[in-house]
């Protein structure tokens, strides 16, 4: 009966496989990283017309003390040094 309810509906397959329709932890706003990691904030990009992706930017432990109290504008400006940046694509969950 399960092979039948997939090909009837093949999106069904898809929440059960990835799991987006669960978002952990549980209760925690995902959109204030600060709330739950040093030296982070929370950026969008919008890749094509309609298309958000939520980001968000972490300065290493060493800048820690320097990223302290500072704003969006610091964090974007951060992105530009010479320091290299990590790309870290977690999963496709829709938790960040």
């Amino acid at each position: 009966s399960v092979p039948f309810l997939v090909r009837l509906f093949p999106a069904v397959l898809t929440k059960f496989v990835y799991l987006n329709l669960l978002a952990f932890p549980f209760f925690t706003d995902l959109r204030q990283p600060e709330l739950l990691l040093n030296n982070t904030i929370s950026l969008y990009l919008t890749t094509e017309p309609g298309v958000t992706v939520g980001i968000w930017h972490t300065v290493p432990g060493s800048r820690g003390a320097e990223a302290r109290g500072k704003d969006q504008r610091w964090y974007e400006e951060a992105l530009a040094d010479a320091h290299p940046v990590i790309i870290y694509l977690h999963g496709n969950g829709g938790t960040r």
